[in-house]
């Protein structure tokens, strides 16, 4: 199961209302938060009535409830702890931002990689062969994993994941992995995504 642009724009809003509360204010239209996130007033409005979410049209939506509903609606208002499989170079940059993902309700649990070297060794957690991930998602009802390893060890590491009971990923391995449908996950390659933007720049250049 792949996340919805739904769900995404929903977590975009979040973070332009949290903006909106910082900057002092307590209400905000549509329009408003549409221009803050790049989408329509419409957009907005249809996106939030899909939860039962509605605002004033004169007053718009109060922005402290509005995070509140969001908060809930996302399990904001309790931490999740997830796992790590892969400490190189982005593996253990994650680990490095776990006090970030603290403030999110997200807590990275453990770490696992199949080097021994890399094993004991703490990035702010613990570094485990992969042999101890069944025991530590089952005995800490660890439910989401970020993938990080490489592209050839993926797939098998995705597989074991499932086994144990994730059911949710987050993967970084430059490849598509392939999941039963009662699985969440999100592809980020990170390549991709600059060569995509890199695209759109020479096309827009050879417009000119």
């Amino acid at each position: 199961m792949i996340i919805k642009s739904n769900i995404k724009r929903l977590l975009q809003y979040r973070i332009c209302l949290g903006k909106f509360k910082e900057l002092g204010f307590t209400r905000v239209y549509s329009y408003n938060l549409g221009n803050a996130a790049g989408v329509s007033p419409e957009q907005v409005r249809k996106d939030f009535s899909t939860y039962g979410i509605t605002g004033n049209k004169k007053a718009g939506y109060e922005i402290s409830s509005l995070l509140e509903i969001l908060n809930r609606l996302f399990g904001m208002d309790k931490t999740h702890n997830i796992i790590i499989v892969g400490m190189g170079n982005m593996g253990r940059a994650l680990a490095n931002y776990n006090e970030r993902f603290i403030t999110q309700h997200v807590y990275i649990y453990a770490a696992f990689d199949m080097d021994p070297s890399k094993h004991n060794k703490t990035s702010g957690m613990p570094v485990f062969p992969l042999s101890k991930i069944p025991d530590i998602v089952s005995k800490n009802d660890i439910t989401t994993a970020i993938i990080s390893v490489p592209a050839i060890a993926a797939q098998e590491v995705c597989n074991l994941l499932i086994d144990v009971g994730i059911k949710g990923i987050l993967n970084f391995a430059p490849i598509v992995l392939k999941v039963p449908d009662h699985v969440v996950i999100n592809h980020l390659n990170l390549s991709t995504e600059i060569d995509a933007i890199i695209y759109y720049l020479n096309e827009k250049l050879d417009t000119r």
